[in-house]
């Protein structure tokens, strides 16, 4: 029982596992700054209108977060993987809690963009305003006029007010920008706790060594870097030789031409060979020696996803 606790729990670094994470987090997060403003100077006008108001608000603030949250889901290669692990393998390799954690860790860095877009929303509070200026309670405003209701009140984001009104619109509007400034910075502060404290938890619960973590973060890049790269070698000149086939010939450039004298291509390879490199990879160590990838297990020969009786494996999700 506690090995299966502890398996579990080295799951909790699915969230922010690398320098690289936390940089592209940080674009990401500025790229969303800049589209928000870009949004509320061109894009964002209240209708002024009650019940269309708040719709409208909730829209702005909701529509854009939900696209970029979706848009971070299908950017973000565990998504991929994960399809592909449950249609070759199923999910039977994944206890529930990883299953879980491997779930929140893509909702996690989906939920970067989406998030800031919120934040700035709600600290701006444009959209707060026209959303919930119809709601906004005239009996706590000294001396406001009892004959105006909710459609006066709903036109105040657009100042199309009448004139003794004047003196209440900037006090009606200052109250919702505090609200939804308030809100913004409660949004902040939740969200930074939950970063610290998943920080702590990755660091206390990772089964590898602070250097052992950064070696296996440059490994894990060195591989994709140099497997696209071979790949598109790989696939230009086959299909050169293909296109010489059918035509009997092939109008290659220099650099081609050297590529295709270097590097001679014999065929491709088989589909379980791309499945067994495919998927989502989990950290494991055969007889004590750590198998970065699915490739890098591939290549020792190592058969299954499980643990197997000569071989100690210790579960950390690869970011």
């Amino acid at each position: 029982m506690a090995a299966l606790i502890a398996e579990n729990f080295r799951f909790l670094s699915l969230f922010f596992k690398s320098k690289d994470v936390m940089i592209f987090n940080g674009l990401v997060a500025l790229g969303t700054v800049g589209s928000e403003e870009l949004f509320s100077v061109v894009a964002f006008h209240c209708p002024c209108s009650p019940a269309r108001n708040y719709i409208y608000g909730l829209a702005a603030i909701g529509v854009p977060a939900l696209a970029l949250f979706l848009i971070g889901v299908i950017w973000n290669n565990h998504t991929w993987n994960l399809v592909a692990e449950c249609h070759k393998r199923g999910t039977k390799n994944f206890s529930a809690a990883a299953t879980f954690l491997l779930f929140g860790s893509i909702m996690g860095r989906a939920s970067v963009a989406p998030i800031t877009w919120s934040v700035i929303s709600l600290l701006r509070g444009e959209a707060y305003i026209c959303a919930l200026s119809e709601f906004f309670k005239p009996s706590s405003l000294d001396k406001f006029p009892a004959e105006y209701g909710a459609e006066v009140l709903a036109k105040i984001p657009c100042r199309d007010v009448p004139a003794n009104l004047t003196k209440f619109r900037d006090e009606v509007t200052r109250r919702l920008r505090y609200e939804s400034q308030l809100f913004g910075w409660l949004l902040i502060g939740i969200v930074a706790v939950l970063i610290f404290l998943t920080k702590c938890l990755k660091h206390c619960c990772s089964p590898l060594s602070y250097r052992q973590e950064a070696y296996w973060a440059q490994y894990r890049s060195n591989e994709d870097k140099l497997f696209r790269r071979t790949a598109e070698v790989h696939s230009r000149i086959l299909a050169a030789k293909n296109v010489k086939q059918f035509f009997g010939f092939v109008a290659l450039d220099k650099e081609e031409k050297e590529l295709v004298q270097e590097f001679p291509v014999e065929g491709v390879q088989p589909s379980p060979q791309w499945n067994a490199i495919t998927g989502v990879y989990i950290y494991r160590e055969n007889k004590g020696f750590p198998l970065y990838s699915r490739l890098h297990k591939w290549a020792k020969g190592v058969e299954g996803n499980g643990p197997t009786p000569e071989g100690h494996e210790l579960l950390f999700l690869a970011s």
